[in-house]
């Protein structure tokens, strides 16, 4: 019989924080100066989860984008992205109770987010999650960000489990593909909404059932 599962862990933007659009308005209000915006479905089918180092690179390769633009664009990027944080980023009851309950539960919780490392600080403490996880990851602990499954690899070792004994929560193709890759069971949400304690842990009783 398999062991039980004894870690969950989330990505951030689109499963625990509605932030997907807020990435995407904040890189385009700065690209549009340049005569580049990325589409909405562009987004949402080639650069949704990406970090931005590698959307700036893809636009480099397709669009000629200047690479002396990126450390400028990067850092705009990331001053409209926290005037969005702090204006909407606001704690959500559903959120808070399924990671205080699976805490209590016993399990074992961490964030491995594409982001930059001081947007997942603010965001999960405005969220009021932070105090629930064990840790979180950012783009800036790893070489390769999602879809590589480094940072969930790394998540898992820091966790001290096997990929077998720990769900992923994921919701975009990127993050979803690297979640697979790392071997872990994952649960994929299509909105912020799915990411609640119920579905969670029933995915859980799921799995370990069908370990019998």
């Amino acid at each position: 019989m398999a062991n039980k599962i004894k870690a969950v862990i989330f990505d951030m933007d689109g499963v625990l924080i509605d932030a997907k659009d807020w990435h995407y308005e904040a890189l385009n209000k700065i690209l549009q100066l340049f005569g580049m915006p990325i589409s909405h479905q562009d987004h949402l089918t080639k650069f949704d989860g990406l970090p931005t180092k590698d959307k700036l690179e893809m636009l480099s390769n397709e669009k000629g984008l200047s690479r002396e633009l990126h450390t400028f664009i990067n850092e705009m990027k990331q001053q409209y992205t926290m005037e969005m944080v702090y204006n909407f980023c606001n704690p959500m009851f559903n959120h808070e109770f399924a990671l205080s309950q699976l805490k209590r539960d016993g399990y074992h919780l961490a964030v491995a987010s594409n982001s930059i490392r001081n947007t997942i600080q603010v965001m999960l403490s405005k969220a009021n999650l932070i105090q629930h996880l064990e840790f979180f990851l950012s783009n800036q602990d790893v070489v390769k960000g999602k879809p590589n499954p480094e940072i969930y690899n790394k998540a898992i070792s820091q966790l001290g489990f096997r990929p077998d004994e720990c769900v992923i929560v994921e919701d975009n193709e990127n993050g979803i593909r690297a979640a697979k890759a790392s071997g872990a069971h994952v649960l994929e949400v299509d909105t912020v909404h799915d990411v609640n304690y119920d579905n969670i842990s029933r995915f859980i009783a799921h799995i370990e059932e069908a370990a019998k």
